[in-house]
């Protein structure tokens, strides 16, 4: 006897879909959104309890789709390689519209609109991940780039890799913003030394190290606004 009921075979006030098209998204679970999108289930499992297999992985939340990769999700009875890669798409969105959404506030003298602007970029990277934040002389934003991926503690960074990008940008003023996997932003010594040698090697080519960030789990520590520019090294 199969006694698994289908979507349709559910009230229409329980249906994802339908709840969506009488209340709004707002009204929808997490797993009802992801049902949403996933659409159709398998014939063991409706599309909402296949978003709930989901989200019952790992940290039992919506950061199940950018902790896990695709290979991961693969492993979950009826995500196969389509469904992965609309989950992935679903948080690389999720992370573009927050990112998106600070950018027209970000600004030079601010560390924390910067710090903000990069959040959900670093913040849940596995490895220290090392952006290199370029400004112009009006201290707009030119464009950033990825210098270094590193290890789980420690990302390797070298200032001519950083001076280079910069004059091909015509960068004025540059930034520097790590992550720490852990979620705890204290810098290290390492974190130090790193600075003091790219603002020294800035102050020879005139292009000034305005700030250098580090960014943990939703809290960020700012070298400028700690005044951790210019310590010397083994400090």
């Amino acid at each position: 006897m199969n006694l698994h009921i289908t979507m349709k075979e559910m009230p229409k006030s329980e249906q994802p879909r339908e709840k969506f098209f009488s209340c709004g998204a707002q009204a929808l679970s997490d797993a009802e959104l992801l049902a949403v999108i996933l659409r159709n289930g398998t014939r063991e499992m409706t599309a909402l309890q296949l978003a709930q297999a989901v989200l019952a992985q790992k940290d039992q939340n919506l950061l199940n789709l950018v902790y896990m990769n695709t290979e991961e999700m693969k492993r979950i009875p009826g995500i196969g390689q389509v469904k992965a890669a609309q989950l992935k798409c679903i948080a690389e969105l999720a992370r573009r519209i927050a990112k998106s959404s600070r950018g027209k506030d970000i600004c030079l003298s601010d560390p924390a609109s910067i710090a903000y602007y990069y959040m959900e970029t670093l913040r849940h990277e596995p490895k220290e991940t090392l952006i290199l934040a370029m400004f112009d002389a009006k201290c707009s934003l030119l464009a950033d780039e990825v210098i270094s991926i590193g290890t789980v503690n420690y990302s390797l960074v070298s200032p001519r890799e950083v001076f280079i990008k910069a004059l091909e940008y015509h960068a004025v003023h540059i930034v520097l913003l790590h992550n720490h996997p852990s979620g705890d932003p204290s810098p290290s010594k390492a974190d130090i030394q790193v600075t003091q040698r790219v603002m020294e090697s800035g102050n020879i080519l005139g292009i000034a190290l305005a700030d250098h960030i580090i960014i943990g789990d939703n809290q960020y520590i700012s070298f400028r606004e700690n005044g951790l520019l210019g310590q010397r090294k083994g400090t």
